[in-house]
C-alpha cells in the first residue's frame, strides 16, 4: 500500500510540475532582445518565402548544402552578396529577385550579422530550455 501512495505521490509531483512549467513558459512576454527593422523584417519574409534555410544555416541551424549566412555581411558585404542574389551559382538557382526583396535581404543579413555569431556552442541554455547568446559582437 506504501508503494502504491509514493507512486501516486510522484506522478501527482510531476504532472502539477509539468503544469507549473508550461504555464511559466508559454504566459510570459518574449520581446527579441534585438529587434529588426521594417526592412530586415521584410527580408525575413523573403528568406522564409523561398526557403533559405533548406540550403543555408542561420546561427548553425538550417541545411548543409549552402554556407552558414549569419556572418556573411561581415565576410563579404552589400557587392558580393547582391552578385550572388541576382545571378545564383551552380548549385544555388537564380530565385529572379526584384531590386527591393535584394535590397530587403541585405538588411536581413546585416541585422543577422549584428545579433551574434554562428556557433551554437557559445549560446548559454538555461533552465527553462530558452537559449541566449553573450551581447553580440560587433564587427
Amino acid at each position: 500500500m506504501a508503494r502504491y501512495r509514493i507512486r501516486l505521490l510522484t506522478v501527482v509531483l510531476f504532472t502539477s510540475l509539468f503544469i507549473v512549467y508550461s504555464f511559466m513558459l508559454y504566459t510570459r512576454d518574449i520581446r527579441e532582445a534585438y529587434p529588426p527593422n521594417a526592412l530586415a523584417q521584410e527580408g525575413k519574409m523573403i528568406w522564409q518565402q523561398k526557403n533559405c534555410v533548406s540550403c543555408h544555416q542561420l546561427y548553425g541551424l538550417g541545411g548543409h548544402l549552402g554556407p552558414d549566412l549569419t556572418n556573411v555581411y561581415h565576410k563579404r558585404e552589400t557587392p558580393y552578396i547582391e552578385a550572388f542574389l541576382k545571378g545564383g551559382t551552380v548549385v544555388m538557382p537564380n530565385f529572379n529577385l526584384s531590386d527591393s526583396e535584394i535590397i530587403a535581404l541585405i538588411a536581413f543579413f546585416k541585422y543577422t550579422n549584428s545579433t551574434g555569431v554562428a556557433d551554437p556552442r557559445s549560446f548559454t541554455i538555461h533552465f527553462d530550455g530558452t537559449i541566449s547568446q553573450q551581447a553580440p559582437t560587433k564587427y
